[in-house]
């Protein structure tokens, strides 16, 4: 009869251990955004849909789209008011002008800095990058997603494309989002990063 309870206690333990099995997760960016959206007081989404969430979707991590660029800094480039989802605009300047190979073709991206931020500790050495590509409003966030970097020491800056994420916006509309410039459009499918979300 012991030798019965003690297989029945073993049992229910391995049962609740697979009930709550960790999600697994390719890279420590999708383990980062997965944690930040969990957390109540950091997450952007609804509290409808919070209660339901159990991780975002992600295309798979293609190493092919981990690009190195060069950078062309323009200092000299005058501030203006970046349109957002709401009436805010915010004020950015384009940093410098990103040219890298993907897929065997050559593109250009523009790589801004915003004002505000720059005065914020913490972000003083914040870039953002914005972008649009043929994936938006299928399989991706209808408005493009972003890719947060660093100013560079050197002309060249790394940039993994499986780290796109989407604008806050695209969970939340109380949120304030910067619109991607067209300028920031890239002819191709950028199957990685964040997918689109399903409310």
């Amino acid at each position: 009869m012991r030798i019965i309870f003690i297989l029945l206690i073993t049992l229910s333990f391995a049962s609740c251990a697979q009930n709550k099995k960790k999600l697994s997760f390719e890279t420590p960016f999708q383990e980062k955004m997965n944690t930040e959206f969990k957390d109540a007081s950091k997450s952007p989404l609804k509290s409808k849909d919070l209660k339901t969430f159990k991780s975002l979707d992600f295309f798979p991590f293609d190493s092919a789209f981990v690009v190195k660029a060069t950078i062309k800094k323009t200092p000299d480039t005058e501030w203006f008011n970046m349109k957002t989802t709401t009436d805010r605009l915010s004020k950015e300047r384009v940093f410098g002008i990103l040219s890298f190979q993907l897929k065997g073709k050559s593109y250009q991206l523009n790589v801004y800095q915003g004002e505000e931020l720059m005065q914020t500790e913490g972000f003083e050495n914040y870039l953002f990058l914005p972008f649009l590509d043929n994936t938006n409003g299928a399989t991706s966030y209808g408005g493009g997603r972003y890719i947060d970097l660093r100013v560079p020491i050197r002309n060249t800056v790394e940039i993994d494309f499986n780290s796109a994420y989407n604008p806050y916006c695209a969970y939340n509309e109380k949120f304030s989002c910067p619109i991607v410039p067209r300028i920031n459009y890239l002819d191709l499918e950028v199957n990685v990063g964040v997918k689109a979300f399903v409310k």
